[in-house]
Order: structure tokens, then C-alpha cells, then sequence
């Protein structure tokens, strides 16, 4: 059985993200894995399908960049901001190129995360019944019968990505991780992929006890690559805040194509890797976010 590697997260992309694949970029509130986002725009990957519970910023600058081609999802908007402008392009008027979708509701998807993460086919739940996502969603949403008591269920396929990519406060020196705080479905999701990469906050000899938290063993995880304050703008609990200015500022750049296009052109294709970004947006010290 493998385990875990350490390594640079440009290596990691190259090695496990490839053009048509489905990925999940996944992180509740906190722990969103921006970092590796920008990465999988560096290296130009495209076709790609993206799966996310909540797709905000991560997924409105692989969307605008061009990455993707269908979004499998169960909200999208920037927190606290309003629409999403790149990804609302994309839905409306097919810019850069068009967007299919697969809306779900938040239980949805998690049912069908933890379905892939338990090697079955599909998930059951009480949900969906009396939305408009019955019939805009009807390639993914079934109706079954309960075998025991007759009750009528929806029925969901497993999420199988090829890859699943998080952010985490902390891996060891063989590649185990530590999640805590809102893990959101993080587990489910590295459970169910076919191949993982985690960006880490620090690496450390011994993972400390810490109440609540999720260990991923290395043996399911592919790549550990350590990134300090990858989840920016969003957070890591322990070592970082969530940036609200970033995500408000946000709104104005995405909204003019130039403008989202010069951006990324500068901070991300224009960078060599996340610390090079964060310094270009002056996040290393008393500035603005660019």
C-alpha cells in the first residue's frame, strides 16, 4: 500500500491532475484550498470537472481562467458578497466557454460523497422532494422504494473523483493529516478520490492531540505539500484569519472580463508558485489585496 509523499505542490498538480478529470476542491468556511487552485491555473489544465459543496472564489477563478467544463455543485456565490461574476458569465453567456451544470442540495452532496467514501454505488436520503431539482437534476436524482418499509427515497450516484484536493492545518514527517475545526467533508472527500494531494499549514515530527480532529492516514492521501496560509482568503482555525476585505474587493475585479483577466494574468499565471502570489497582492505585509 502507498503512502503519502511529500512534495512541492507544483509537483503534485503535474503528477495527479490531468486535463478531463474530475476534481473536488473541498473546505467549509475554512480550510478551502485556494492555493492549489491557483496551481491547476498555472499549469493550464483544462476540461477539467469541478465538484465543490459550496464553489466560491477557488471555483469563479478556475471557471474565468478557463479550467472547466461542468460544475457539479450545491451553492455557488461569493460568502457574504452576492453572484459569483465568472461563473455567472460562464452559465449565461458561455464565457470563456460554456458551463454545464449539476445542482444539488448540501445533504445531497454529502450523501453522495459518503457513498464514494464507502465503495457504494449510490446514497439515499429524504431530500429534493417538492424543488425544481427534481426534474433540473433528473440525470442524478431517482426515486426508489424502501425494501423494509416502503417509503419512497431519493436516491443519489456516489462521487468517485479522480482527484480530491484539500487544505489542512497539519501532516508528519510520513504524510498523516490533521484536520480540526469545521471539517466539513473533507474525510468523505479524500475517502472517495482516486488520488488526493493536501497542502498543509505546517509538517511537523509527532501530530499533537487535539479534540475533535480528523487524522487522514497516509496511506490514502497521495501528496502532502506544505503550504503556509494556502487557504487564503479563507482560513485555517489556529493560524489564521478569514479575510473579508479579499472577498469583498473580490466583486470588482471578477465583474469586468478585462479586469478578472489582467488579474489572474498578474497573480496567478504571472506568479511561480503561492508565495510568489502572496507577495504580488501584498499579503506579506500592510497593504491592499491588489
Amino acid at each position: 500500500m502507498s503512502r503519502a509523499v511529500l512534495c512541492s505542490l507544483q509537483e503534485a498538480v503535474a503528477a495527479h491532475i490531468h486535463d478531463g478529470d474530475t476534481i473536488a476542491l473541498e473546505g467549509f468556511t475554512h480550510l478551502i484550498p485556494h492555493a492549489a487552485a491557483q496551481e491547476i491555473i498555472r499549469q493550464g489544465r483544462k476540461d477539467l470537472t469541478l465538484v465543490r459543496m459550496t464553489p466560491d472564489m477557488a471555483y469563479d477563478w478556475l471557471i474565468g481562467a478557463g479550467c472547466a467544463r461542468k460544475l457539479v455543485f450545491s451553492w455557488g456565490g461569493n460568502p457574504g458578497v452576492g453572484s459569483l461574476q465568472r461563473f455567472r458569465d460562464a452559465v449565461e453567456k458561455g464565457w470563456p466557454h460554456p458551463l454545464e451544470i449539476e445542482e444539488h442540495s448540501h445533504a445531497g452532496m454529502a450523501t453522495r460523497y459518503a457513498a464514494g467514501a464507502s465503495g457504494l454505488p449510490f446514497g439515499v436520503l429524504r431530500g429534493y422532494v417538492g424543488t425544481d431539482l427534481m426534474t433540473a437534476t433528473a440525470q442524478a436524482i431517482a426515486m426508489i422504494e424502501c425494501p423494509f418499509t416502503g417509503e419512497s427515497l431519493c436516491a443519489v450516484p456516489a462521487l468517485n473523483p479522480d482527484v480530491t484536493v484539500i487544505h489542512a492545518q497539519r501532516a508528519d514527517r510520513v504524510g498523516n493529516v490533521q484536520i480540526f475545526g469545521l471539517v466539513g467533508v473533507q474525510k468523505e472527500a479524500v475517502l472517495a478520490a482516486r488520488r488526493s494531494i493536501v497542502t498543509v499549514e505546517e509538517i511537523v515530527d509527532t501530530l499533537p492531540a487535539v479534540p475533535g480532529a480528523v487524522v487522514l492516514p497516509n496511506w490514502v492521501v497521495s501528496a502532502v505539500c506544505h503550504i503556509p496560509g494556502g487557504a487564503h482568503p479563507s482560513f485555517a482555525m489556529g493560524f489564521s484569519e478569514r479575510d473579508n476585505a479579499f472577498y469583498k474587493a473580490w466583486d470588482a475585479i471578477s465583474l469586468d472580463r478585462d479586469n478578472f483577466t489582467a488579474w489572474i494574468d498578474t497573480h496567478i499565471r504571472g506568479t511561480a508558485d503561492f508565495a510568489e502570489y502572496r507577495r504580488s497582492v501584498g499579503l506579506d505585509q500592510e497593504s491592499d489585496h491588489g
